[in-house]
Parts: C-alpha cells; sequence; structure tokens
C-alpha cells in the first residue's frame, strides 16, 4: 500500500491488517512511555485547507507516538492564502523531503491529484464531500472492539447523506468488511446515484432502529448548504433524530455512533450522546491507534 486515498482502495484482507495493526497500536496507551522508536527519521506532513481540531490533532498525535518528525501546515497564513496551487505547495513540500502528507481538501480529488505530484505517500484526511477513509476505519475498529466483529452487522447511518464523506467510506468500507448498511435520510439529502452504492435506503427511522446494530448519526453539514434541504431544524429533528425514546427502540447491545462535531438537540440528543451506548469518545482515542496503524504500514514500519 503506498496512499491512502479512497476506502475503495482497501481490500478486505489489507483492512483488517490496519485494524489488527491499530489493536497493536492501542495497547501503548497502557504504557508509560506512549512511544514506539519505529518511524524515527521520517518526517510527516500535515497538510490542511480546512479548519479540523480532531482529525489533525489525531494524525499529529499518532505520528509523534511513532517518532516521526511533524510539521504541521496551516493553509491560513502560509503561502497557500496568497495564491499558492496545491501543486507548486507540493513541490515545496517534496523539496523539504517529507515521507508522507496527511490531507485535508475543500475540493473533492485532490489528494489524488498530490499523490502525482510527490513520491512520499499521501493519506486523505477529508476530501470536500467525497471521503474519510480514516475515519470509517477508525468506526470498524470501533464496532469490532465494542461488539466483537464487523461481519454481519446491521448498520445504520442517519442523517445528511448527501453532504457526507464519512458515510461514503463507511459505506463502502462496511461492504467491504461484510456489514449491512442502511442509509437513512430525508430524499434532499441523498446524493444523486446513490442507489448503486452497497447499502439500503430507506426513510423511516423508526422502522429501522429496532433491527440496527450500530447507529452512526451524521452531523447536519449547515456550511455546505446553500438551501433549503429540509423545512425547519425542529422538524429535522422530529423525524430524524435520535433521542431517549428513539434509544430506546434499539436492541440492548446496540451502539450510538457519530463522527462528530455533534449538533447536540438537533440530530441527537445530550441524554443519547452521553449514554453508555455512544462510543463518540471512544472513536476519538481509536482515531489515533488506527491512524497510527496506517501512517506505520504506509511508511513501512519496522515489524515488531
Amino acid at each position: 500500500m503506498k496512499h491512502l486515498l479512497s476506502a475503495e482502495d482497501l481490500g478486505r484482507d489489507e483492512a483488517i491488517a490496519i485494524l489488527d495493526t491499530a489493536e497493536q497500536m492501542s495497547l501503548l496507551g497502557d504504557r508509560s512511555v506512549k512511544k514506539l522508536p519505529t518511524l524515527r527519521g521520517r518526517t510527516v506532513v500535515n497538510l490542511f485547507y480546512e479548519d479540523s481540531t480532531r482529525t489533525r490533532t489525531s494524525f499529529e498525535l499518532a505520528a509523534k507516538r511513532l517518532s516521526a518528525d511533524v510539521v504541521n501546515f496551516s493553509a491560513r497564513g502560509s503561502s497557500v492564502s496568497k495564491g499558492e496551487s496545491l501543486k507548486d505547495t507540493a513541490l515545496t513540500l517534496e523539496a523539504m523531503g517529507s515521507d508522507a502528507v496527511v490531507i485535508r481538501h475543500p475540493a473533492s480529488g485532490a489528494p489524488h491529484r498530490l499523490s502525482s505530484w510527490i513520491r512520499g505517500s499521501v493519506v486523505n484526511a477529508g476530501d470536500g464531500t467525497h471521503e474519510h477513509p480514516t475515519q470509517a476505519l477508525l468506526d470498524a475498529f470501533t464496532m469490532r472492539r465494542r461488539l466483537g466483529r464487523v461481519n454481519d452487522l446491521s448498520v445504520t447511518i442517519v442523517g445528511d447523506v448527501l453532504h457526507s464523506r464519512v458515510a461514503r467510506s463507511n459505506v463502502r468500507l462496511l461492504h467491504t468488511l461484510g456489514a449491512g448498511v442502511t442509509l437513512v435520510a430525508p430524499p434532499t439529502l441523498l446524493p444523486v446515484g446513490v442507489e448503486t452504492w452497497p447499502a439500503e435506503i430507506s426513510y423511516d427511522l423508526d422502522a429501522v432502529l429496532p433491527k440496527s446494530d450500530v447507529v452512526m448519526m451524521l452531523r447536519v453539514q449547515a456550511e455546505r448548504m446553500n438551501a433549503a434541504f429540509f423545512p425547519t431544524e425542529r422538524e429535522y429533528s422530529r423525524r430524524y433524530g435520535l433521542d431517549a425514546d428513539r434509544m430506546a427502540m434499539l436492541p440492548d447491545h446496540a451502539l450510538v455512533m457519530h463522527p462528530g462535531p455533534m449538533v447536540r438537540g438537533m440530530e441527537i440528543a445530550s441524554e443519547v450522546a452521553d449514554s453508555v451506548r455512544s462510543t463518540v469518545v471512544e472513536q476519538v482515542a481509536n482515531g489515533v491507534s488506527v491512524r497510527m496503524a496506517v501512517l506505520y504500514l504506509l511508511l513501512g514500519g519496522s515489524p515488531e
């Protein structure tokens, strides 16, 4: 594996290898010194053209725990804000000798372009409304840790599928790992061509919840909406929000997931977000282990 650009790049064996490696990486959390010398002397560049607290910090921690040197490159206040193109920035990073570039960009396809311009590995940390493969990996890792498997799980993904790169990556990866996925959303928040995705479609959340092992709530991405996709927030919440009454319809073992940041009270009630079923905080911790595994496997970490 040279790059991680899309969840579709991963076959079943590759995906499971990442999850198994992440399991090993998570054991570091129990040690007093949370560091491995594996990537000493390597340089990982975080190239973020969009704001992100969790993902950027998570990749930074992951690289540092593997003893890599980390360069954080924020598009604000850099030559990018002066109009430098992605290609020129790539050539600059190449000249600095970066071994891996973690990129988040508002344009779908930017990481693919970048991978053709530099020799190092490229990891897609979210491109436009296209993909976010490491989020799907950490979600699958969280499911496997809590429920013992991903294969044969019924996973329901609810909300703003149209603008969600998390939903796209999850549908692809979960299908590869043998889970069944149902998308629940208002018709206005489903993308064109969604019927070709390896997932079922439903408009009735209440009908799907009793059969769900996992329900993943998506953030309503108001900043990407330039039109009215639903009548009011209250109406959206009434039909597609997860509150305590709806949570009670889930099987006893079912998990509630959210990629964050959460809009409490709209897509998810606080009592649900803070309940024992919620894996929101675990997902963040697991994100570091999974991103360590990805960087380790891409940069050919030593096998011990």
